[in-house]
């Protein structure tokens, strides 16, 4: 028997505000399916994907190799380096190619334990990503600090410039937006009061690139990001660091990425990622971000007027435009929630992708003074470009009809 495959088309579509906007068929598909997911992974931008076919043609050969195909493949990835440097707003050199923000997360840390004194601490945000978490532990068992966050998700940064008067860290780790809540960090005031120290600054700005504007994070000493967040191909990302600084490389073999980072780089990967970031940013630079804000905050008043007990996390704190993390009424189990929900066409989550299937409740709400019972109720809706507003609405009539079906069968 011969499968058939068929790839995904375009198709013209028109937004609310009148915009037209190219998505290919898995933007269609999240949209008619009401994909509600877009923190673990978005689908793939129309020209996320022309770009990847595009670099699978015409730049196959190894970047490394000496002949024309391989000069011209590594001609194509420093001209996207160069692309990425000027929306970051950092130099080209200071950027490496990465497989995405958890081996980006990674190699800062071994970077810095590699490079610290056998007593130095690494001050870790209490929100970070289980990524960065755990690299943190690993590296520096027994010297990892945890910065604390108010109970409306952002980390105290009187606490930090407190500290910091102190003592001075091998390296201060704060997120730029919580994958679960969706709360902007303040992470360009804790870069300033870090290099008024100097001490090593490091930004995993996963959730913020693609989703608001990336002028600025550049200045960071280290920031990490992955395509697959904002419209890319899973298994690329990038780390920025400084250049001119000895980088200890946890990847070890060939020189590529000036010595930083060994393995054939990923080229079609690379301007796949160069493409979905850009048409973000021209979407970004239009405002189209500021009316799904508006559209969220309805469906919020919504779901809170029409199921009594239902909580938002992070609530009255600037938050992304595409994130409610909602704390479900107490009685009810959110796995019961989320297959329902799945039956009736709505894919949502209850927390980050990578703690998916585990059984300890979220350590981003722990850190906010949630207690267990209460952060394990937690569900997760996150939309992006392609999400319509009547989604939203959708979202909670049909949030509605499940605490109907839950409430029927309760004893």
């Amino acid at each position: 028997m011969t499968m058939q495959v068929s790839c995904p088309q375009l198709v013209e579509t028109t937004e609310s505000d009148g915009r037209p906007e190219r998505e290919n068929a898995a933007a269609g598909a999240a949209r008619g399916l009401r994909y509600f997911d877009f923190n673990a992974t978005a689908p793939m931008l129309a020209e996320a994907r022309a770009a990847w076919l595009d670099a699978a043609d015409h730049y196959f050969a190894n970047p490394s190799s000496p002949h024309r195909l391989g000069a011209r493949a590594d001609a194509a990835l420093e001209q996207a380096r160069a692309r990425l440097a000027a929306l970051l707003g950092c130099q080209a050199p200071d950027l490496i190619w990465t497989s995405g923000a958890t081996e980006s997360n990674n190699m800062v840390l071994h970077h810095a334990f590699r490079r610290a004194p056998v007593d130095g601490e690494v001050w870790v945000s209490s929100l970070e990503h289980p990524c960065a978490l755990a690299a943190a532990r690993h590296w520096f068992s027994g010297r990892v600090r945890l910065m604390p966050a108010t109970s409306g998700g952002v980390i105290e940064l009187g606490w930090l410039e407190q500290e910091l008067r102190r003592t001075r860290p091998v390296l201060v780790a704060m997120m730029a937006a919580n994958n679960e809540t969706g709360v902007l960090q303040p992470w360009r005031e804790a870069m300033i009061l870090c290099r008024a120290c100097e001490a090593p600054f490091f930004c995993d700005a996963a959730q913020w690139v693609g989703k608001m504007p990336s002028p600025g994070l550049g200045e960071c000493d280290f920031v990490s990001g992955c395509a697959h967040k904002f419209g890319g191909p899973k298994g690329i990302g990038f780390l920025k660091c400084p250049a001119k600084g000895a980088f200890q490389p946890m990847l070890l073999g060939g020189r590529q990425e000036r010595g930083r980072r060994a393995g054939t780089e990923n080229v079609a990967g690379v301007l796949s990622m160069l493409a979905a970031l850009e048409r973000c940013e021209d979407w970004l630079r239009s405002g189209g971000h500021l009316a799904r804000a508006i559209w969220r905050e309805a469906f919020e008043k919504t779901i809170l007027r029409t199921l009594p007990g239902l909580e938002i996390a992070g609530a009255g704190e600037p938050r992304l435009w595409n994130t409610v993390a909602a704390l479900m009424p107490e009685a009810d189990c959110r796995q019961r929630w989320v297959v329902k929900l799945d039956k009736a066409g709505f894919a949502v989550s209850t927390g980050s992708a990578c703690a998916s299937g585990r059984e300890e409740p979220s350590h981003v709400l722990a850190a906010m003074g949630y207690a267990p019972s209460t952060s394990s109720r937690m569900l997760r809706f996150s939309i992006g470009w392609p999400t319509a507003e009547t989604a939203w609405q959708e979202l909670a009539a049909g949030l509605q009809a499940v605490q109907a079906q839950l409430a029927a069968k309760a004893p």
